[in-house]
């Protein structure tokens, strides 16, 4: 065995607790401080109160506090892009495609909802807004979970149906 690798043992190395209680074991260090001990944790003693070493609870309350603010904003915000006074030009349609729909007083959300109510011909008759313009408009829409007219919940479900034996 090498000689000289292991720490200096001190079998009689004081143990001090925050509350004054001390006690002697054997360690690698002359003297040790805890913060808790068996006279002073709550579990030993049956009093009910919180045992906060370096404000451990009060960053933890700040953390949910930050969490819940998060979420809330997170919720703010997915009400806000589903509202129907959204600006079109929040959508990322492309600048063309906003400036044709502006052009033609459509500014928001809810007027092109109403548009497409009226028919898709309505803004394919736009000058400068095709097939294309209107499939990536809709296409915008649904992915921002708006329902569009003629759109029907039972998506994937066809009108035949299966022969029986």
């Amino acid at each position: 065995m090498k000689g000289n690798i292991h720490p200096e043992y001190y079998p009689e190395a004081q143990v001090i607790c925050s509350c004054g209680n001390t006690w002697n074991v054997g360690a690698t260090v002359p003297t040790i401080r805890t913060d808790v001990c068996s006279k002073c944790h709550p579990f030993f003693t049956g009093q009910m109160r919180i045992v906060d070493s370096g404000g451990r609870v009060e960053r933890f309350m700040k953390k949910l506090e930050q969490r819940d603010q998060a979420i809330a904003d997170a919720e703010a915000e997915r009400k806000r892009a589903m509202s129907p006074a959204l600006p079109i030009s929040e959508l990322g349609v492309g600048s063309r495609t906003v400036a044709v729909l502006s052009g033609a007083g459509v500014v928001t959300v809810g007027d092109l909802l109403a548009k497409l109510e009226e028919g898709e011909e309505t803004l394919t008759n736009l000058r400068g807004f095709g097939l294309k313009s209107l499939a990536t408009v809709k296409k915008t829409l649904r992915g921002r979970g708006f329902v569009l007219p003629g759109d029907d919940g039972d998506e994937g479900e066809s009108d035949i149906e299966p022969e029986e034996d």
